[in-house]
């Protein structure tokens, strides 16, 4: 799982992040690619197009709705079969319903704590209580960014961390 939010649970505002982290989406990259990116509807809809490099599976509840080189699915159960059959690293991106429906099957998150006071219309609680932080690492705003953030990653309690991916700043 890979998510940005403020301290408060704030990841969206009107279909949009309502900050700007230019560094994150870099580390967002790093983390993801090659993998793939498992999202909701609407956070498909705000991106507007698969990512290059990853593939991407869809939950969606309208079974008419389809986008050319996404997979769609309607369950989780189905999200987690589809991604097995891709063979690839899975990601959970969001947004926050899909958050919720697939925590119980992940067993990293990767965490970008946006510390902002940004109001908005789409939180998601805190999602840690299962799990252990691992690596973080505070990082302060920049010229790409709009406010400072803080780089954790959690793995579930008694699971043991995938090796591979490093924090990168």
């Amino acid at each position: 799982m890979v998510v940005a939010a403020t301290p408060s649970g704030v990841i969206g505002c009107d279909g949009r992040m309502p900050w700007h982290l230019g560094s994150d989406l870099v580390r967002f990259k790093s983390i993801t690619m090659g993998g793939t990116l498992v999202m909701g509807r609407k956070t498909f809809d705000s991106i507007g197009r698969p990512l290059p490099g990853r593939q991407t599976i869809v939950l969606s509840r309208d079974a008419a709705w389809h986008h050319p080189g996404v997979v769609v699915v309607n369950s989780s159960e189905t999200a987690i079969e589809a991604a097995e059959r891709l063979g690839k690293p899975a990601f959970v991106v969001g947004g926050a319903e899909i958050y919720q429906l697939m925590l119980p099957y992940v067993s990293e998150i990767w965490s970008t704590l946006v510390w902002s006071a940004a109001v908005g219309d789409t939180q998601v609680p805190t999602m840690t209580a299962d799990f252990h932080l691992i690596q973080a690492c505070r990082l302060p705003q920049t010229d790409r960014d709009s406010v400072p953030t803080e780089l954790q990653r959690w793995v579930r309690k008694n699971s043991v961390p995938k090796a591979g991916v490093p924090i990168e700043l």
